[in-house]
């Protein structure tokens, strides 16, 4: 818990130096997972450029647009209401996120030597996977942050979802 109080301290103190490195060091954090537990490299076959890389990209993109994004978002939607969370998560999913990933596959692919060609291939490739399961994973977080909003989707298609959250909210 002291940890957790020493981080909301300095993200409150230096806002967009935390965001970035938090950013990096997930993103670093996330292929070592990747690398280890499900690609099952071993340490010795741990590619850490690919480490650095990610760490860099985390920095240097997501961290800043991310951060810059979340803001503009508050200042677009004030409130930290249910409701508000709800059309913020919309507003993200819906617009940023197909536009962001639009971008930071192409990156990700550059960073990785590709050229233009196998790039744009990928990208049309990978794209619909990617905004799909970006779809089932950030919904998630507002799940988690409403607990109660649970027992509602429980045993309900997910069409419904959106009927049931809103019913819920109000």
């Amino acid at each position: 818990m002291a940890l957790w109080r020493a981080y909301q301290r300095a993200l409150a103190a230096h806002p967009w130096k935390v965001q970035v490195l938090t950013a990096g060091s997930l993103m670093g954090l996330g292929d070592i997972i990747s690398q280890q537990l499900v690609e099952r490299r071993g340490l010795q076959e741990h590619q850490r450029g690919r480490t650095l890389t990610m760490m860099s990209l985390g920095c240097g993109f997501v961290g800043p647009v991310v951060g810059g994004w979340y803001k503009v978002l508050d200042r677009f939607i004030p409130g930290t209401t249910k409701v508000d969370a709800l059309k913020k998560m919309m507003l993200d999913q819906g617009g940023f996120a197909p536009c962001f990933l639009g971008c930071f596959l192409p990156l990700v692919g550059a960073l990785n030597g590709l050229s233009a060609k196998d790039n744009w291939a990928k990208l049309q490739r990978d794209y619909p996977d990617a905004l799909i399961t970006n779809y089932y994973v950030g919904r998630c977080p507002m799940c988690c942050c409403y607990l109660e909003l649970l027992p509602v989707l429980e045993g309900t298609s997910a069409l419904s979802w959106p009927h049931s959250i809103v019913s819920t909210l109000q």
